[in-house]
């Protein structure tokens, strides 16, 4: 694994103490009201870590992906539901700099950088998941730009949203367009109780006759899920894949420190075999999991190829042992870890939506399925011939 430098260590060092004293004390807080007050957000554009991935002639930092990593689990640890947010945003700058027109990406980017746009991402519609041949939100032509009409739900931070990255379909091809809430026609309503993630402010979003000029579409039509919204899906794996594995860091801080102080049958419960049982699998599904995002982050910075799959492995293992581990958090802590007064039942809660979301965990078994037949079908193995 590739060793940071010592500005990199004393950088995420930061990230965790900013993740400790202003994320993990406010978070069950926000789960409570469902929304995540904007003023975050312009902390975090005013400390540069907004867009830190972004390159510097936009207002980014330049970060490493092993470094970016470290930030997505500190703030995972604190708050999934932030995460989430961040999520999109970045998803939405990842796709404007990689393929948008260079107007579009003067005039906007440095604005997500700072915190004065936040970006959203909008694949999914009504009984519609990620089938892009399916979308039903239109682009139609004007005379000096397009509009925009269709709906899309489930948008993570959609309340709080300027802009929204959107799969349309233009002429019957699949495409890629910016669109800005200023510009009108773009209605928010909030799906209230959430599972997990509940602060993400997830809503359903209306688009009418939204009006974007000529320079917003990414990439060209017929490209929009091919290539604009498979590199997005990608960061957003990375990103849950590390998110998911700073909850599985709080879970196993939580459950240490209960086993440590919760006494029965005259000694604390870290003394029983069961418990430690249970704490050696969660310490065994973290630590695998912290190998897979550390590889994936590693062939991402050498940009190999490679780590597209890379990226999915770990987002598919992270997230699922997130939610095993969070299960078992939940049993350590008893009757106490399903009560409003811990944050544990929140994590179990946040774990299962890690599954779910940037490609189920079932696509992804499909596409690591197809990889797998690719990658070692072909190899010479110690097996006799013909089996």
């Amino acid at each position: 694994m590739a060793v940071l430098s010592p500005s990199s260590v004393d950088l995420i060092a930061a990230f965790r103490a900013y993740a400790r004293e202003h994320v993990a004390l406010r978070a069950d807080a926000w789960d409570e009201n469902q929304e995540i007050p904007r003023e975050v957000y312009t902390d975090l554009g005013t400390r540069g870590w907004l867009a830190g991935p972004l390159d510097v002639r936009w207002g980014g930092a330049g970060w490493s992906a092993a470094v970016f990593g470290e930030f997505c689990a500190a703030i995972g640890e604190a708050s999934m539901s932030l995460l989430s947010t961040l999520t999109v945003h970045h998803m939405a700058m990842a796709m404007i700099a990689q393929w948008g027109e260079e107007s579009l990406q003067e005039r906007v980017l440095p604005e997500l950088a700072a915190g004065r746009l936040l970006g959203g991402f909008g694949l999914t519609e009504p009984e519609i998941g990620c089938a892009a041949t399916e979308i039903g939100t239109r682009l139609q032509a004007t005379g000096d730009g397009y509009t925009v009409s269709g709906q899309k739900k489930w948008i993570s931070g959609g309340q709080h949203a300027d802009g929204f990255v959107l799969l349309t379909q233009l002429d019957g091809e699949s495409t890629a367009v910016w669109v800005e809430r200023a510009r009108g026609g773009v209605t928010s309503t909030l799906i209230p109780g959430m599972l997990g993630f509940r602060a993400a402010m997830n809503t359903d979003q209306r688009f009418e006759d939204c009006p974007v000029p000529a320079d917003a579409i990414l990439g060209t039509a017929g490209g929009g899920f091919a290539f604009v919204f498979s590199a997005g899906l990608d960061l957003g794996r990375f990103i849950i894949a590390w998110g998911a594995l700073g909850l599985q860091r709080a879970c196993l801080v939580a459950s240490t420190r209960r086993a440590r102080s919760r006494h029965q049958f005259g000694k604390p419960i870290a003394e029983h075999q069961l418990i430690q049982r249970h704490l050696a699998e969660m310490h065994t599904d973290h630590r695998a999991s912290e190998g897979l995002c550390r590889r994936a982050a590693q062939l991402r910075d050498e940009g190999v190829p490679s780590s597209l799959m890379e990226t999915a492995t770990a987002k598919y293992f992270a997230s699922k042992a997130a939610s095993r581990i969070a299960d078992r958090a939940v049993q350590i802590h008893g009757a106490a870890g399903c009560g409003p007064d811990l944050p544990i039942q929140r994590y179990l809660r946040d774990a299962r939506i890690t599954e779910m979301i940037e490609g189920s965990n079932e696509m992804q078994e499909i596409m690591l399925g197809q990889y797998s037949i690719s990658e070692y079908a072909g190899r010479s193995s110690l097996l006799p011939t013909g089996l």
